[in-house]
């Protein structure tokens, strides 16, 4: 398995980089992005198709958007002066993951709930429910353990929720995107390199088309 990280740092001069980064619906404008890195006329959802996921964040030298892909991505496609691209194969590091090992993570996710129908009935409960403070800290550590990691130290940071329409013409321009995040950041021990190396390359809870899901690891040295 061949996994491929492009770090994209914005130009502050770039009106669409601006544009991308800003507002409620960055996600679904980065969403839209990055995928123009890619081939065209693929069968299926492209994002699925080249195992696409991204976040942006901050960093000490300012914005930066972190994209992960099953292919290399031609970063020509960008708009002229978007920003610097560099990409780098993620070979070595996968390869060298060992049970044991004491890693750094981050991840962006959306941690939910889904309540039984009993339940929903019982409190007028909607089919999805946003976790917050140690609810979400209890959700990420059962989605660690189901990645191969156990958590060692846990910081919860929350992020504004992602919100805007899927699309702009036809059908899913009526269709509303709104996903709750939460930055999880700290250490943990492998307890599954196998198992982790495929929750890297697929990445972890929902709304993974719109900035959610990346898991970003390194060895703690």
């Amino acid at each position: 398995m061949t996994l491929w990280l492009t770090r994209i740092v914005p130009s502050p001069n770039s009106r669409e980089a601006r544009r991308d980064l800003g507002g409620s619906d960055q996600g679904i404008r980065l969403h839209q992005r990055m995928l123009q890195m890619f081939p065209d006329g693929v069968e299926g959802p492209a994002r699925a198709a080249f195992g696409v996921l991204f976040r942006a964040e901050e960093s000490p030298r300012g914005p930066q958007i972190l994209l992960q892909s099953r292919i290399e991505p031609d970063s020509s496609r960008l708009p002229d002066a978007y920003g610097n691209a560099e990409t780098r194969s993620l070979d070595s590091l996968l390869s060298n993951l060992h049970k044991g090992m004491v890693v750094n993570y981050r991840c962006v996710a959306s941690p939910v709930r889904k309540p039984g129908a009993t339940s929903r009935e019982a409190y007028k409960l909607p089919p999805v429910m946003a976790l917050s403070g140690n609810s979400a800290v209890e959700w990420w550590e059962r989605q660690s353990n189901a990645s191969g990691l156990e958590p060692l130290h846990i910081t919860a940071h929350p992020l504004a929720t992602v919100r805007g329409q899927q699309g702009s013409k036809g059908p899913v321009a009526k269709q509303r995107v709104q996903h709750a995040r939460t930055q999880f950041d700290g250490t943990a021990r492998i307890l599954d390199a196998e198992l982790l190396r495929e929750k890297l390359a697929t990445g972890i809870g929902r709304g993974k088309a719109y900035g959610c899901g990346l898991l970003s690891i390194a060895p703690v040295q």
